[in-house]
């Protein structure tokens, strides 16, 4: 068998040792059954679903099973041969990744009709910012001294992430064929502009060499929060949402070379 502490990550979130529960005591399951087990959101299963990969397969009813490695992993959870500290934990578990990536805020989406609100009122707030210090924004980036109306910059803001949620749904469908929870990755996106919603009144309010810091840590703070919507809203596992989040930030940079905006 395989070193056990390989399985501790995998093993360290419930909702995943339920997945290896259900699935070593009843052979198969269908997505759909599973989701109603789990009373979770289709994002978050799909990422749990992810994260096990390589311990499942898929029969040709596109039912889950687990391998050979998987019964090996259910074994080690039925013998109890886990550390007892796993067992208060959840996705992204340390408590420094968790509020990093705003876990515990990201997990209330599964319902989004709860969050959105508050989604959509970071971007007003980053709108209204940017229009008040005259801020041209250009998604992860900003430049001052604006030429645009109070109207046009506010709504520059707001389409950027609108643009940056579309952009996300094209590339995890063309990446890894994750379709639908729309809402949810939509009301994700908006949490994760929190950081450069901000930058505005720091701007305002602040010296230009502490916004000149500020800006550099906010952007690489929101790319984080864009990975972690992904994990939530399309459940993709974090390492493959940094791909999209990457991808997003080198084609803004490219525009923004391309229209003579960086020289």
């Amino acid at each position: 068998m395989e070193d056990l502490s390989k399985y501790y990550t995998l093993l360290r979130d419930p909702a995943r040792r339920k997945i290896v529960e259900i699935l070593g005591n009843q052979e198969k399951i269908g997505f759909k059954e599973l989701r109603e087990v789990l009373g979770l959101g289709v994002g978050t299963v799909y990422y749990h679903l992810d994260m096990l990969s390589s311990f499942l397969t898929q029969d040709k009813q596109r039912k889950y099973r687990l391998n050979d490695r998987g019964k090996a992993l259910y074994r080690v959870l039925k013998e109890g041969s886990i550390p007892a500290t796993l067992e208060i934990s959840e996705a992204f578990s340390h408590r420094l990744g968790r509020w990093l990536f705003l876990s515990p805020v990201f997990a209330k989406t599964t319902k989004p009709l709860r969050l959105l609100p508050v989604s959509i009122a970071i971007l007003l707030i980053g709108a209204l910012g940017t229009s008040y210090a005259t801020l041209d924004s250009a998604l992860f980036f900003y430049f001052p001294f604006s030429t645009y109306g109070s109207t046009t910059i506010a709504a520059l803001f707001f389409f950027n992430w609108i643009g940056l949620f579309l952009f996300a749904e094209f590339l995890a469908y063309l990446l890894y064929r994750r379709v639908g929870n729309d809402l949810q990755l939509f009301t994700c996106i908006g949490l994760a502009a929190f950081p450069l919603a901000i930058f505005p009144y720091l701007y305002l309010f602040t010296s230009e060499i502490v916004s000149q810091y500020a800006m550099f840590i906010l952007q690489i703070w929101s790319l984080l929060l864009v990975s972690a919507a992904l994990c939530f809203g399309k459940g993709i596992r974090l390492d493959k949402a940094i791909v999209i989040s990457l991808t997003a930030i080198y084609l803004n940079i490219a525009i923004l070379f391309m229209i003579g905006r960086f020289t």
